[in-house]
């Protein structure tokens, strides 16, 4: 069961009290206090563990200071919607908003080669008004003989160019708890002049206790991709590890499916789900068409495989995208043949925002039609 307050209730206040005590005088339930820090209102809900089919609803309910009360119905309490109950807040970072209905580009290196291209990618991102990139330092790889990033050496320069190039937040993969204390420190000594949403990678999507380790920090929100050959529910399941750890500010990636079914493409496009996601969690979504494609080719239309899977997630409701670009691709250290050149920069954006307002038309159109729904 979660109680959720009013507007701006605070999680140390008299009223949360009064209800926790109300609340423990059940036997065998126990609660936990939680605070979302959304774009408008600060979200305060409390949880109530243990044995409580038989904790009346409308008890609570008459608290003046209880907006509603939920009975939860999916296994991930914290992040999921429990058929449209729960709210969906999104949250604040670096001064960006993210949410089900913001909508932001993160194009750059896959993997951080060297200072020069970095700045070339930056700089190219600040021409054409982004303020979002991605950069890997770290990178798992299948086999041990491939490039595994450059580490913790690169992030001196990658946050001080980030910085000077006004690149607001850096998407950063994690593999190992240690790199998430790296990147905070690299931060704090660089001054802080960017900001890291740490990435978890496909490899990694049920790996629990790294998991653990970025939902216990608060200071980074955290970008979480779907493993390459799990279901939703148990990819939803392991972002209710971070979300139970504490930290609510996560990000949910679709990157395509480990399947022979979508040859020639690197894996299964799933950007079908992005409404899914978006209807059965409270987590703004994400779609990356590079790693979902896996290489550069033109359609006979003259736009490339990854202009028009990134086209499918987004006319589907996607909110964030996530996407290969590099200044030489041929040196590339990791996936070069699926990234696409800085000189084809602002067409991405310029095609990509195209789609975005196609997308808002239609939902615009929706709210004229009464769909007729199942229940």
């Amino acid at each position: 069961m979660i109680i959720v307050m009013k507007a701006d209730i605070r999680p140390d206040s008299d009223e949360v009290r009064e209800v926790v005590k109300a609340a423990e005088r059940y036997p065998k339930v126990t609660t936990e206090v939680r605070a979302i820090e959304g774009a408008t209102r600060c979200l305060t809900e409390v949880y109530l563990l243990g044995s409580t089919g038989v904790v009346p609803l409308d008890i609570f309910e008459e608290y003046s200071a209880v907006e509603k009360v939920i009975r939860i119905r999916e296994k991930y309490r914290s992040i999921g919607r429990h058929e449209g109950q729960a709210e969906s807040v999104g949250f604040e970072y670096q001064g960006l908003h993210f949410g089900q209905d913001t909508f932001h580009i993160f194009p750059g290196l896959c993997a951080v080669d060297n200072p020069e291209h970095t700045e070339l990618m930056f700089q190219a991102l600040q021409d054409v008004g982004i303020e979002t990139a991605r950069a890997g330092a770290y990178k798992p790889r299948t086999s041990p003989y491939d490039f595994q990033g450059l580490g913790h050496k690169c992030l001196p320069y990658v946050f001080e160019l980030a910085g000077k190039y006004g690149i607001k937040v850096v998407s950063m993969e994690v593999t190992h708890e240690t790199q998430v204390e790296e990147i905070i420190q690299g931060l704090q000594q660089a001054g802080n002049p960017t900001g890291v949403m740490l990435q978890i990678g496909t490899r990694n999507a049920q790996n629990f206790e790294l998991l653990k380790i970025v939902g216990q920090q608060n200071e980074l929100p955290v970008l979480y991709k779907r493993g390459m050959g799990i279901t939703l529910e148990e990819s939803f399941n392991a972002c209710e590890y971070i979300a139970s750890g504490g930290n609510h500010r996560i990000v949910f990636c679709l990157r395509g499916m480990k399947t022979n079914l979508g040859d020639p493409h690197r894996n299964f496009v799933d950007f079908a789900h992005v409404p899914v996601v978006k209807r059965v969690t409270r987590l703004p979504v994400c779609v990356d068409p590079s790693h979902s494609v896996g290489r550069k080719v033109l359609a006979p239309d003259g736009l490339t495989d990854i202009h028009h899977a990134t086209a499918q997630g987004i006319i589907a409701g996607a909110n964030m995208v996530l996407v290969d670009f590099h200044p030489r691709p041929e040196l590339a250290l990791c996936d070069g043949p699926q990234a696409l050149l800085i000189p084809e920069l602002q067409h991405f954006v310029d095609d990509v925002n195209l789609v975005r307002n196609s997308y808002l038309e239609r939902v615009e159109l929706a709210k004229s039609c009464q769909f007729a729904v199942e229940a």
